[in-house]
């Protein structure tokens, strides 16, 4: 089967930006179509916002969430411990507490590092991203 990665990547996006398991996304393994659903919304809800899931599609494979692909505060200490190692346990304070990715946001823009981690995370995102594809069987066109 043949996608998109753009495609992925939006889905992937749209996964990963609720609590894990609140959205899902579907891609139908013979024809390559994405299906969204999120529990935010009612099951009509979902059907006028994100079309009919095609019942006649032979397998479903589930777009990952980022935790899934250990994406989560685990790349964040692979950064640090990369970009900022004398700042790994100032890093490790922050997330102790609720609201750590805002305050760990706003220390890199302190650092200077905003940026690099954005650039870092895209990078990693997109690596594990062609990985998973590998491994589940997905061509990507793009």
């Amino acid at each position: 089967m043949k996608l998109s990665y753009f495609e992925l990547e939006e889905a992937y996006f749209f996964v990963s930006a609720a609590p894990y398991g609140e959205s899902t996304a579907l891609i139908c393994a013979d024809t390559g179509k994405i299906y969204y659903r999120s529990s935010l919304y009612s099951e009509e809800e979902a059907k006028e916002l994100f079309g009919e899931i095609d019942e006649s599609c032979s397998r479903f494979i589930e777009v990952p969430h980022k935790y899934d692909l250990d994406l989560g505060q685990h790349l964040v200490f692979e950064f640090v411990a990369a970009y900022l190692p004398d700042d790994y346990d100032d890093v490790r304070s922050i997330f102790r507490r609720r609201g750590a990715y805002r305050r760990f946001k706003n220390f890199l823009e302190r650092r200077g590092m905003l940026q690099a981690w954005y650039d870092f995370e895209n990078e990693q995102t997109e690596r594990a991203l062609r990985e998973w594809c590998e491994e589940v069987g997905i061509e990507l066109t793009d």
